[in-house]
């Protein structure tokens, strides 16, 4: 009887990850082919106008630059409202394959449906709550034409969500707080490279660390150590190459950004998240070590079951 509840559990994920799958792609066509579109044209007249702007600064030619700049702001705004419902779509699209894998997954090994831990969904979501604010409200923004990207405290939080709670659900908590992040602020189009980038930061976090050195055991202090920055080397590497790679094929075949631009964006992002991965490297190698005795402590250290 409880292997036919677990099946049933097992494809009703996959059903439903398979229907908002569906759903996402079409939404994610029709938005594509109306606001985005409109977006794009938004996001040529800010840069005529930056442009302008520019030039009455230099002095080569005339014009009201608080005029030019209130125009700028509104148009910007206007480029980001149109820009969300696509977005929108396709972090559901991204989201969906992983539920819909998930569902796959249960399926075939047949996994069953134990009780939710508590104590770890209760951590992810206040590690999701530090990602969000580590990017959100503490980042350096570099516009780069009608784009941006950021130094950021995000990846920080993320790192250090895979080496408390595992690489599944530090993953997650690190995908959907700096997804929220990016959906929220004007890096929307961003949103759903983000979700993906940092589960993968995530699960290779928490493959190394509890699936490879069994951090949650009782360990000395250098070893925890060592695995801990070791760990976190190996997921925040994993961003430094893939963050601008990922970056460029996603803006140019997905958003349809200009080539140029988009390899400007890919360089200047190496040189970001290589930056913002060596302070996440440290702070949360920091953290983690910090933490983790008092934790222990105060009884709220999860341990992984089989270290994941």
């Amino acid at each position: 009887m409880s292997e036919n509840v677990t099946a049933k559990k097992s494809y009703t994920l996959l059903m439903v990850g398979a229907v908002l799958l569906i759903m996402g792609v079409v939404f994610s066509v029709y938005a594509y082919r109306t606001s985005y579109k409109e977006s794009v044209e938004y996001g040529e007249w800010v840069s005529e106008i930056k442009e302008e702007i520019k030039a009455i600064e230099a002095g080569e030619a005339s014009g009201d630059l608080a005029e030019l700049n209130l125009w700028k702001e509104q148009l910007s705004e206007k480029k980001a409202s149109k820009e969300k419902p696509y977005a929108y779509g396709l972090t559901l699209v991204f989201f969906s394959i992983l539920l819909t894998g998930k569902g796959i997954y249960n399926v075939i090994r047949g996994v069953s449906g134990a009780k939710p831990d508590i104590k770890r969904l209760a951590q992810a979501g206040l590690l999701a709550a530090l990602c969000y604010i580590g990017f959100a409200f503490f980042k350096i923004d570099i516009p780069v034409g009608t784009e941006k990207t950021a130094f950021h405290f995000g990846n920080v939080f993320c790192v250090l969500a895979a080496l408390l709670i595992g690489g599944f659900w530090g993953g997650l908590a690190g995908a959907v707080g700096m997804t929220i992040g990016d959906l929220t602020t004007a890096y929307v189009t961003s949103a759903p490279k983000t979700f993906l980038l940092k589960l993968c930061i995530g699960l290779i976090v928490g493959l190394v660390a509890h699936c490879i050195f069994k951090l949650s055991r009782s360990h000395s202090p250098k070893y925890v150590f060592g695995v801990t920055l070791f760990a976190s080397v190996c997921g925040m590497g994993f961003n430094i190459v893939a963050d601008p790679i990922v970056g460029y094929f996603y803006k140019t075949y997905l958003l349809g950004v200009p080539q140029d631009l988009a390899k400007t964006l890919a360089k200047i992002s190496a040189v970001t998240t290589s930056v913002n991965a060596v302070v996440a490297v440290i702070a949360a190698t920091v953290f983690y070590v910090a933490l983790r005795p008092a934790l222990r402590k105060a009884g709220l250290f999860v341990a992984m079951q089989n270290e994941e």
